[in-house]
Parts: C-alpha cells; structure tokens; sequence
C-alpha cells in the first residue's frame, strides 16, 4: 500500500482537501511490520477515529516502525506514529540517535509497555547474551524500535557488538529464519503475546532468553526509560515459567504544529474507545489519561492535554510544551 503523507507512531497523514464542500482529515496511521502488535493496534485506532471523529477517514499503513514513524513525522510525511519511548526520548531531545537534530513531534498518549523477548530454539546453546559469540542474530529491522533498544541493551551489558553476525529482520522474517536454522536467536520488542512469536512456538520448542538481575541493573541504571520486567509464564507455549527481562512504554506522537482541536478530538475518541481496543489486544488497557501522564517521556501536545485534563488528570509542567 502507497504511504499517505502523515504521522503517529502508528504513522499519520493529514491532507486538507481542496474542494469548498467538505473537510476531511486523510489520516494514515504509521505502524510497524504485520507479525507485531502496533499494527492490529493501529487498525483498531483507525476504525474508532474514523467512526466517531467528524470529517476524519483513517487508516493503518505498515512502516519499518519507531525510528521510521519519528522521521517520517518530522519531515511532514504524517503526522500521527506510534513510537517507543526511548526512541521517542532521544528524538525529541536530538540527542543519543538524534544527536544535534531534535525532532518536531509531541506526544499524544502512552499506549502500552513493551516487552523485550529475545528468542532462541532449544538445543541453540544460547542460554545468556553472552553466549552470542559466533552466532547469527536478528536485531530487529532497520529503522525499528526493536533494533534500537536492542542495540542499546547490548551495549549497556557491555556484550561485544563484533563477536557475532547480525540479521535485520522483521517479526515474522525472525520467526522464518529461526523456523530455517539461518539465525540462532532474535529480538522482539513488542507486547507479549505477539502472533509471530506464538506461531512459532507452536511448531517449535522456543526459550525466552533471561536477564540476569545484574544485567537489568546495568541497563536500567543507564537509561531512565527502561525498566525491568518479568514476562509471565504461559505466555507462549512450552514457556511455562516467568523470564527476567525489560521494558519500555510505547506513545503515540504527532506533529507539533498539528491543530489543537483535531488532537484533541483523537485523543478523547482514543480514552473513551479503551474497551474496543483491548479487544484487539489485552494490553490496551494501559492507554489511560493516567498512564499519558505518569509513562509520556516527551511533553504532550496542548490538544492531548486538554483531553486528559477533562478526564481529571492534572497534567505537571514538564509535559507542557
């Protein structure tokens, strides 16, 4: 599908029609790779935006994910994206990634958190990240979250980015080349349980790799928007008890100079829609006015703000633009 000019980390594009008669607000919402969660999440987004906001028609593109959603934001190809925090972070900071170019977006929610799960086969010898050395493994795709928080991880640990042979795959290309034997282990970043990973598992006997506490503490001491997480066993199948691991909260981002009115009307259709969403997906359930307080790294839009504050959540100053 041809990509329309928009943002929101589900990516988003706005286009002011021409014609006198109506104005419709074309909104494409940025997502990620189809084997994730931002993707089903975006669809849900777009059905309720397009349902309930007046003159908005949206829909869910699928995008390399949160670096991509960020630039393609910045540049004005959209306007709308679905982002990971510490992307988010760094971007609008211009620093780590970003380093002397900040980027113009604001946040307009937290969605959820995201779940490290770096995945390997039984039998692969990989029972640390320190066992990485001479193996193959699956970053995540170019201009994803995934491959930037991995990236990010690795290096905190202090593992040797040069002792192994890295992929860059999508989810469902991870979960190929794991079924293939061509990779030994992959990241996913992503609300557990994602569809890639539990197909796998059903054909294939998998291990969730562990974080020692250590490792966790390395990690979370160094970047403040990570934090440590236990993925619950049951989750996959043949998985049965829970893995040490680490998060990160997702938001939703748009323009800065997006209209204050059009945030607005999105972000109170997105509070109000929480049941339809977690429908979609359980982990739905943390796209709260709270959680876009309490979770946003990055100031939020005034447009969000004025949604969140008739809900009755104070919003503090350092989330105001």
């Amino acid at each position: 599908m041809k990509r329309v000019l928009t943002t929101i980390i589900v990516c988003v594009a706005l286009s002011l029609p021409v014609a006198v008669a109506a104005k419709t607000n074309f909104i494409s919402i940025g997502t990620g790779g189809t084997g994730g969660v931002y993707y089903p999440y975006g669809g849900g987004l777009a059905e309720v935006w397009t349902k309930n906001v007046k003159d908005v028609k949206a829909v869910a593109e699928v995008t390399g994910a949160s670096v991509e959603n960020i630039k393609l934001a910045h540049r004005g190809e959209t306007v709308v994206g679905m982002v990971m925090g510490d992307v988010a972070f760094q971007a609008y900071g211009g620093v780590g990634k970003f380093d002397g170019k900040p980027q113009n977006v604001l946040a307009m929610a937290a969605m959820y958190p995201n779940v490290l799960q770096l995945v390997t086969l039984k039998g692969s010898g990989i029972k640390n990240v320190t066992d990485f050395a001479g193996k193959n493994i699956s970053l995540g795709a170019p201009g994803s979250g995934t491959a930037f928080m991995a990236d990010l991880v690795l290096k905190a640990i202090g593992v040797d980015m040069k002792s192994f042979d890295t992929s860059r795959l999508s989810f469902n290309e991870t979960a190929n080349a794991l079924k293939d034997g061509t990779i030994d282990a992959g990241f996913w970043v992503v609300a557990p349980g994602t569809s890639s990973i539990m197909d796998l598992a059903s054909t294939h006997d998998i291990e969730i790799i562990s974080f020692t506490p250590e490792q966790q503490k390395k990690v979370t001491s160094k970047y403040g928007f990570y934090s440590s997480w236990d993925l619950d066993g049951g989750t996959y199948q043949g998985v049965d008890k829970p893995v040490p691991t680490i998060s990160v909260w997702n938001v939703i981002i748009v323009q800065k100079s997006l209209p204050d009115d059009l945030v607005y009307n999105l972000a109170k259709t997105l509070f109000e829609n929480n049941e339809f969403l977690r429908k979609i997906h359980p982990f739905a359930k943390y796209s709260t006015p709270e959680n876009a307080v309490g979770k946003s790294p990055i100031p939020l839009h005034p447009g969000a703000i004025r949604a969140i504050e008739e809900k009755g959540v104070s919003v503090p100053a350092k989330l105001k633009p």
